[in-house]
């Protein structure tokens, strides 16, 4: 008890003296999380030697002498794999690092000189700045706080043609099904687990709106009764009275009694005991790949994103609150995998996600909560080239895909505006994915992370 008394206390201090920093870098799948933390962590290792972090005043000035990682506060939460991620990236051929598949936390501590030295001169201080990856999948339970089981079977209606083909087999069951019979646990699990499939083949589809987010990353709640509900499209039209009157072994009670635990006993304590905890957030989004993918992952998309914003909690804060109610206080929305397309279509990323997140991000300007959305590249894994076709100069990028090909080739333009149906009536898109470059030791190449690191925490390397 002594050890983690003492490291509460420490830590209490620290936050009292605004040098604890707790960063969230969420996002949905593909979005890139596991490469921003090992590109984050890299180039902190790396300040003040050969990283390129000129967009961060800090180590541009030669302020910033770097990070150690020392021993995270929550011995119960696995650390980030940030040896193993850079293993994949050393590997020949280079590969991207495995995707984390649970909660992992990594703390480092950061020394450096303030820019503006004490009396005695040459004083260095030091933040502490506590990381925390969440999946995706989980993000998405939290708008599950603002439902009933009614309300939620609803919300999973009409999304589209594309996304409902992936559900058939579940759909043909449910269809069967009478909310008043007696539950068959046996037949429940079948349908569960067939809700479960088409959750998880609309993700390799490419769709993001998908809950419940437990369904696809279980863990070790694998084959629990709280997993084994599913909405029932029926119900829209009920009577909600009678529905409340049908007795608990009924099938819609006890779906509807599975959808509140799992409210109350899974995705609570989620939000609860991590997440109201953070103080700057970072959310990734591949918008690449909603792109790529069609107009109906793209809806989904904003439709995903839109709902996920909303479940946090933002504002500025003072001491007090800093100490016994944190809020996240600042927000960074990067667009991810900027390599994939030539430079100067990256302010054209940047101003879609922004169009693409219009309202949220009008309601956090409202609350005075300080946000900016960016384009980054974590890890760059292609150069930038100019090649000459029919006498003019045209930008181009040269990388090795994921198959193993040299290419040179110029990806295509990001639409500068929400792509409407006409648009993409007449044209698709195809980015091209890029394995990792071949590297020597030392900072991994990226584009902006800088920029990135400067509105996170460069307010603390003051």
């Amino acid at each position: 008890m002594r050890q983690p008394l003492t490291r509460e206390l420490h830590d209490l201090l620290e936050r009292g003296r605004d040098r604890q920093l707790r960063l969230a870098v969420t996002g949905l799948s593909r979005s890139g999380k596991t490469a921003f933390l090992t590109s984050l962590v890299n180039q902190l290792r790396h300040a003040g030697l050969e990283a390129r972090l000129d967009l961060l005043p800090a180590a541009r000035d030669g302020r910033l002498l770097g990070a150690r990682r020392v021993e995270q506060h929550d011995l119960g939460v696995p650390r980030f794999p940030f040896d193993r991620a850079m293993s994949a990236l050393d590997d020949r051929p280079p590969r991207w690092p495995e995707p984390t598949r649970g909660i992992s936390e990594l703390r480092l501590v950061l020394r450096y000189r303030p820019r503006r030295p004490g009396l005695m001169g040459g004083e260095t201080r030091r933040l502490t700045l506590d990381l925390f990856d969440y999946p995706g999948e989980w993000l998405l339970d939290l708008p599950l706080l603002g439902h009933d089981y009614p309300s939620w079977c609803r919300s999973q209606t009409g999304h589209g043609d594309a996304r409902e083909a992936l559900f058939a087999d579940w759909q043909r069951e449910v269809a069967t099904l009478d909310p008043a019979q007696e539950v068959d646990e046996g037949r429940l699990a079948e349908i569960a687990e067939r809700y479960a499939a088409g959750l998880r083949a609309a993700r390799e589809a490419g769709f993001s709106d998908l809950q419940p987010g437990r369904f696809l990353l279980p863990g070790e709640l694998e084959g629990a009764p709280v997993l084994q509900f599913f909405p029932l499209p029926g119900i829209a039209d009920a009577d909600p009275a009678q529905l409340a009157q049908l007795p608990p072994e009924s099938l819609y009670a006890t779906l509807a009694r599975r959808f509140r635990h799992y409210q109350q006993h899974i995705v609570r304590p989620f939000y609860r005991d991590h997440f109201r905890h953070f103080d700057r957030q970072i959310v990734l989004v591949d918008i690449l790949g909603a792109l790529n993918a069609g107009p109906e992952r793209f809806e989904d998309l904003s439709r995903a994103l839109g709902r996920l914003m909303q479940s946090f909690d933002y504002g500025r804060r003072s001491l007090l609150s800093r100490l016994f109610a944190p809020r996240i206080d600042r927000l960074a929305i990067a667009a991810t995998k900027a390599d994939h397309v030539t430079p100067e279509q990256h302010p054209r990323m940047t101003g879609l996600i922004e169009t693409l997140l219009a309202e949220p991000l009008k309601d956090l300007h409202f609350a005075n909560v300080p946000v900016r959305a960016l384009s980054l590249a974590a890890i760059r894994a292609t150069e930038a080239r100019e090649v000459h076709h029919q006498g003019q100069r045209q930008p181009a990028l040269r990388g090795i895909t994921l198959a193993g090909e040299e290419a040179l080739l110029f990806p295509g333009e990001v639409p500068s505006r929400l792509p409407d149906a006409d648009f993409w009536a007449r044209q698709g898109f195809t980015f091209t994915a890029f394995r990792p470059l071949p590297r020597d030791a030392g900072a991994l190449p990226h584009i902006r992370m800088d920029a990135a690191l400067d509105w996170l925490i460069g307010d603390k390397l003051q």
